[in-house]
């Protein structure tokens, strides 16, 4: 008899997990998709009203997703290096957060993408960095600054290891530390260096793109939400096609 309740009780189990919702269904239920983004990467994501809010390119892009599903987009900016753990444990359903994607990143989450492609470029105040080449600027003197748990953070402890990584947690205080020539530049990506210099026009900044790296940017879920993540793919499809990406580059990042 114990055995019989037994086989019964693992297939009433079996039968639950079954029917249980995907997690693209209990948002859809709820009505709510919870993104995860860093807000300190304009002009990708920018946090504003005191970080309860954020505006961008990444912004849009989740706001039409959500849109898309017929479901209210909720913001959560959360530090950059604490977006992969906030996704693996359900705190948010996906990240849009410039977030390239990487091999490691990729053992840890699934990625949807690239939705745009870009590389590393330096923003500095030294007219003599901008013709230097990668053996004069991995200088010992030459400290940079970056983003916590970036991949310009491992650009430089990869690419350029004599170089000295200055990481903060915000886009404004790494700015600030190439204005008052704390460090000799910020590594960061193009188009959050473009933005930079366009919105600094006083400081003089000086861009330095690089062809040394390819950061493809991608959307991240994790790696269980398989309906989630074959919705994202065909939205990203279905997008491409009718011209989003193009919409918001130019609205985001000019020509």
């Amino acid at each position: 008899m114990k055995h019989i309740l037994k086989v019964m009780l693992i297939a009433i189990l079996a039968l639950t997990t079954l029917n249980a919702d995907t997690r693209l269904q209990k948002i859809v239920k709820k009505g709510e998709l919870v993104l995860g983004t860093s807000g300190n990467m304009t002009p990708m994501t920018r946090s504003i009203n005191g970080g309860k809010d954020a505006v961008g390119f990444d912004i849009d892009l989740a706001k039409t997703m959500a849109d898309t599903m017929g479901v209210e987009l909720v913001i959560k900016v959360i530090a950059f290096d604490k977006l992969i753990p906030a996704l693996k444990s359900g705190k948010v359903d996906i990240v849009i957060s410039n977030m390239t994607i990487t091999p490691r990143r990729n053992t840890q989450v699934a990625f949807v993408g690239p939705y745009l492609t870009s590389g590393k470029c330096l923003i500095t105040k030294k007219p003599s960095l901008a013709s230097a080449q990668k053996e004069e600027l991995n200088k010992a003197f030459n400290k940079m600054v970056v983003i916590k748990g970036s991949t310009s953070e491992e650009f430089i402890k990869i690419g350029m290891p004599k170089v000295q990584a200055i990481t903060v947690e915000s886009e404004e205080e790494a700015i600030n530390m190439v204005r008052e020539s704390k460090v000799a530049a910020m590594l960061t990506d193009y188009p959050v260096c473009l933005s930079v210099v366009a919105n600094n026009p006083k400081d003089n900044f000086i861009p330095i793109p690089s062809t040394l790296s390819y950061e493809p940017i991608g959307i991240a879920i994790a790696p269980q939400n398989t309906h989630l993540l074959n919705w994202i793919q065909n939205f990203s499809v279905r997008a491409n096609k009718m011209g989003l990406f193009e919409v918001l580059g130019k609205k985001w990042l000019g020509k």
